[in-house]
């Protein structure tokens, strides 16, 4: 069994709050769920999947605390890791909507980790995001301030992507 290690920044307490459901639909146990803003990045070391989530703020930034912590990840040994990323944000800023998913991702696309679980962002209604690569969604896009009644659902499906992948 492949070991999963959960790496979330969160201002407003969302992104956490979807990192802890992520980890109770792939029975990650809570000690390996870390804030980033606490966390070195060479914690990721100690795992075989790595899933690394972020909202996206202002005009399409990424969290503040992940901004160090994806700095630091550039210089730590990521061959052969899987990567899966979630962001969360709000479809109604329609050229930014989770732009926090794609910086993750263009941020480690030179580091040889492998990544895993795209998503698809249908049911929003945005015009741009960096989270769209190649006319895929490189991860899973959270919306909880205009579609709060389909984050379940996403993580449910994500999550049993994951499991489908990783196996």
């Amino acid at each position: 069994m492949k070991k999963i290690g959960i790496f979330y920044g969160s201002t407003t307490g969302t992104t956490k709050e979807v990192a802890y459901e992520i980890a109770r639909q792939l029975d990650v146990k809570t000690d390996d769920v870390y804030d980033v803003a606490k966390t070195a990045p060479s914690a990721v070391g100690a795992y075989d999947v790595l899933i690394i989530g972020a909202s996206t703020w202002r005009s399409g930034d990424l969290q503040d605390d992940m901004i160090g912590f994806i700095d630091g990840l550039q210089s730590v040994d990521l061959d052969g890791k899987e990567v899966a990323i979630f962001g969360c944000g709000d479809d109604s800023m329609v050229d930014t909507f989770c732009d926090s998913v794609g910086e993750i991702y263009h941020s480690l696309h030179d580091t040889k980790a492998m990544f895993i679980a795209p998503f698809n962002n249908d049911g929003y209604d945005y015009s741009h995001s960096e989270s769209d690569v190649h006319g895929m969604t490189v991860g899973l896009c959270i919306d909880n301030v205009n579609h709060a009644d389909q984050t379940d659902k996403r993580v449910k499906a994500w999550c049993d992507k994951i499991k489908e992948e990783i196996c």
